[in-house]
């Protein structure tokens, strides 16, 4: 025990650790308390085990290099708290629109306006012809009817706030007239009903699951109707025995009897995806076209933006929604304003939106050029996972987005990959082979189906980003 206490009598003070050269820098890195803090933490512990007689804390603390290891420590642990949890990753997954992953990717055009708008002070709200207070939708109001075709525009965080917005200002103490097949529930157990009993209006669903008339609208139209209701319902489908009415419908009962018509198409295209070969979504333009007052959808779904949720419609009824005290509960920063408004300038060039926009960069890339960086990468998958793993090309479908057109897959290429494993160990193995690629420095994110384990390429642009990891596969 006098060894021990010896040895503890030659710990090095925090004051004097501190001022080695690598923390020294780590102090103006990050400040002096986390440094320091980190420090203490690890002396006590090498104090506590030493004082217990632990022989390798004791080994630990003999050793000619103890300052440098715990200096080392201590710099890693600190750097450690400080290191974002955030994380880029490869999206191999097979779907381009991943909810869990972000959504959309944005053109550098987008990411660097955000970068000023957060480096510098903005006329976010400020009229530079006036020296008054501005608006900031007027930002954004010109383009968007441009592209639209509507009278005014509105902006919030995310489509499930432009809809609860809507209800709660033409609808509070209304009903609300839904088709009950369109009552969703999106991501995160999120309902359309719940939305509408937040927002303060009262659901009126009417027809069936799978059938609705417009014998249906026209029978539940009282004096307590605030608003006729259509959600396009683009993360499910139902087919066969079907029937919904269609926009123009009712947007000719909603006129005839004094209502406003509201559609919320979520994904929001602004683009006819059929001519790029992709499946068919009603546009922005078209709804509205077909007579809806308000239409509402999101900013990073199917138009490839950032989170943010589109409200645009008549001027009487956007004022009406502008003048909402929720409005400034839910509106958009500066820096999703910056790029949204440098995505929707893409739009204004039509015949190269899909060479320029990211999302429609992958969602329409050639399958002979998949096929072409399937060949490519095999030979260096085969060679890295050489006996542990039979790699192979299969074909394979993507999908647009776990919220957009969930149903509609595309033909893509995939890099096949099914592990070495004892009899009855394949679930477990394509698990760990999963694993191990998600813990890469810049993780991998595949799919596991059907015993495989399946790294689609459709969004794989930066290959030797895939390839300079692969030395680092762990296997437990």
């Amino acid at each position: 025990m006098g060894s021990a206490k010896s040895l503890l009598s030659s710990l090095p003070s925090v004051e004097k650790l501190l001022q080695s050269g690598s923390l020294r820098k780590l102090v103006e890195e990050v400040g002096h308390e986390s440094v320091k803090n980190e420090l203490r933490f690890h002396l006590s512990e090498i104090r506590e085990l030493v004082a217990k007689g632990d022989s390798a804390a004791i080994d630990k603390l003999s050793s000619l290099s103890f300052e440098t290891d715990l200096v080392d420590s201590v710099r890693s642990a600190v750097l450690q708290q400080f290191s974002s949890s955030m994380i880029p990753v490869i999206n191999l997954s097979g779907t381009v629109v991943h909810t869990n992953l972000g959504r959309a990717n944005l053109p550098q055009e987008a990411i660097s306006a955000m970068e000023q708008a957060a480096s510098y002070p903005c006329n976010l709200e400020y009229d530079l012809q006036t020296g008054q207070r501005g608006d900031r939708d007027s930002h954004l109001e010109s383009v968007l009817c441009e592209i639209t075709g509507a009278e005014a525009v509105t902006v919030v965080n995310n489509n499930a706030a432009a809809v609860l917005l809507l209800l709660n200002t033409l609808a509070k103490d209304k009903e609300v007239i839904i088709s009950r097949g369109e009552l969703v529930e999106i991501g995160g157990a999120f309902r359309i009903p719940d939305v509408m009993s937040s927002a303060g209006s009262n659901l009126r669903e009417i027809g069936t699951t799978n059938r609705t008339h417009l014998r249906d609208y026209e029978s539940a139209i009282s004096d307590q109707t605030g608003l006729i209701m259509k959600v396009h319902t683009s993360n499910y489908e139902i087919r066969g025995f079907t029937k919904s009415v269609d926009e123009s419908e009712l947007a000719r009962l909603a006129r005839k009897n004094n209502i406003s018509f509201a559609s919320d198409l979520g994904s929001g295209s602004l683009v006819d995806l059929t001519k790029y070969g992709l499946p068919d979504e009603p546009t922005v333009q078209e709804v509205l076209k077909s007579g809806a007052d308000i239409v509402t959808f999101s900013g990073d779904k199917l138009l490839g933006g950032p989170q943010a949720g589109i409200i645009v419609g008549t001027r009487e009824l956007i004022d009406k929604i502008k003048a909402n005290p929720l409005k400034r509960a839910l509106r958009i920063d500066k820096i999703t304003l910056a790029a949204l408004l440098q995505v929707l300038y893409l739009y204004k060039d039509p015949h190269r939106i899909h060479l320029r926009l990211p999302l429609l960069v992958d969602l329409t890339r050639p399958l002979k050029e998949i096929e072409l960086l399937a060949e490519e990468l095999l030979p260096v998958l085969k060679a890295q996972l050489g006996g542990l793993a039979e790699v192979s090309i299969s074909t394979c479908k993507s999908q647009i987005g776990s919220g957009a057109l969930p149903l509609d897959l595309m033909e893509s290429r995939a890099l096949s990959i099914v592990p070495v494993a004892s009899k009855g160990e394949t679930d477990k193995s394509v698990r760990n082979l999963a694993k191990s690629f998600r813990c890469l420095p810049r993780p991998v994110i595949g799919r596991v189906s059907d015993g495989k384990f399946l790294l689609d390429l459709r969004c794989l642009r930066d290959v030797p980003q895939l390839v300079d990891q692969l030395e680092l596969l762990a296997f437990p």
